[in-house]
């Protein structure tokens, strides 16, 4: 079959700094990580020295404040660089996400001396961010959370277990939630954890259906010691700190989705304009031509929905409900796409020679990851309808 090369997608920009960064990681993505994700992704192996890479090119902290090291990016472009990281290997552009996901509760909420002693290593010194939020026994109801928090003078001793936790055992620092008051939202406070403290451990990474290059494993705090220091914000304010972070980190997975559907329908054109039976191109039968029509109307509102919610973020309007709906609609997209590119190649779709049967098992987890859908839909009929009565 011939090599047909996918067209880059056509962005709109809004300067031609954004132009420049698109085809820094671009050109970042062709080199050096789209050639080794699927020998990587099976091995399992966690690219660290990307990270590195991106870290040096000045990628890991795009839309925040250039005084602390940040590429004061507006959201708009930082999310379709993370769609470009996503195409070429989703391990690297949901990794970028998390860790920028990781970096927003100091950044945001954290003293003006706590952001210059920290942030700039965080956003451009090499290191790798974890959010610790999940636990095994709450996971959708984070209101819910165990892990304790207990004061001793200028210290604070955390006790507890975090599930789920994106690069758990390999991050160099952890915005880590805990209980240190009473229950519900309101006695929760967030902190800033060194990786390497002292009784902070991680379990074996998890056995998963796909993304096995991205570590994710439980996270135990046995008595880990942190300064009043690294308290972020007021007391008790944890859980509305999380809740922004988040509707910033949902974009995130939107535009990751859509990397991912991207791809996969890129590898579909190219199978199907390639392949021949019956004398002819499969892309000359209806029902396939179709197939990639709908494909590629999805991507394009999904695109669309993620980048409308980032210009309400840009201008400092309001966005969670844009964000979840996003969310919800380029996950769904992605689940979609990557079952119609498997079925677009028929029986090599489903054999690890071609990477669609990849995106297929890695888009599943975005339809889980920070808010599942169904998490994602209540938070949407809240906005029309407002809270469900008890």
């Amino acid at each position: 079959m011939p090599d047909r090369a996918p067209q880059p997608v056509d962005r709109q920009l809004p300067t031609d700094e954004a132009r420049d960064l698109i085809s820094l990681v671009r050109d970042i993505a062709q080199r050096e990580i789209a050639p080794k994700a699927a020998e990587e992704e099976d091995a399992g192996r966690f690219p660290r020295e990307i990270f590195g890479l991106l870290s040096d090119s000045g990628l890991l902290g795009l839309p925040y404040d250039s005084e602390h090291g940040g590429g004061d990016q507006p959201y708009e472009v930082y999310l379709q660089v993370l769609e470009e990281l996503a195409m070429a290997r989703l391990t690297v552009g949901l990794g970028v996400s998390v860790h920028t996901l990781s970096c927003h509760a100091l950044a945001n909420y954290g003293t003006k001396e706590q952001r210059a002693e920290y942030l700039p290593a965080m956003l451009g010194g090499g290191l790798l961010g974890a959010y610790c939020l999940s636990e095994p026994s709450s996971g959708s109801d984070a209101a819910s959370l165990r892990t304790r928090a207990v004061r001793t003078g200028d210290d604070w001793a955390i006790t507890g277990t975090k599930a789920w936790i994106t690069h758990g055992g390999v991050a160099d620092f952890c915005t880590v939630l805990a209980r240190s008051g009473g229950e519900g939202p309101r006695g929760i406070t967030a902190f800033l954890v060194p990786g390497h403290a002292e009784g902070l451990s991680a379990a074996p990474p998890e056995r998963k259906m796909g993304m096995k290059g991205s570590p994710t494993a439980q996270v135990h705090f046995d008595g880990v010691r942190v300064s009043d220091g690294r308290r972020i914000g007021d007391e008790g304010q944890g859980f509305a700190i999380a809740l922004a972070a988040l509707d910033s980190g949902r974009l995130g997975i939107a535009a990751c989705a859509i990397g991912v559907a991207q791809a996969a329908l890129d590898e579909a054109v190219a199978y199907a304009t390639g392949r021949e039976q019956f004398g002819r191109p499969i892309s000359d039968f209806q029902g396939l031509r179709f197939m990639l029509a709908d494909m590629a109307t999805q991507i394009e509102a999904g695109r669309a929905l993620y980048l409308a919610a980032a210009r309400l973020r840009d201008s400092g309007r309001p966005f969670a409900k844009q964000a979840a709906m996003a969310k919800l609609l380029c996950t769904d997209t992605a689940m979609m796409v990557t079952t119609d590119a498997v079925q677009a190649l028929g029986g090599y779709g489903y054999t690890a020679d071609f990477p669609v049967e990849r995106y297929m098992r890695e888009a599943k987890v975005l339809q889980i990851v920070e808010g599942t859908n169904q998490i994602q839909r209540m938070v949407i009929a809240r906005h029309l309808a407002g809270p469900e009565s008890h």
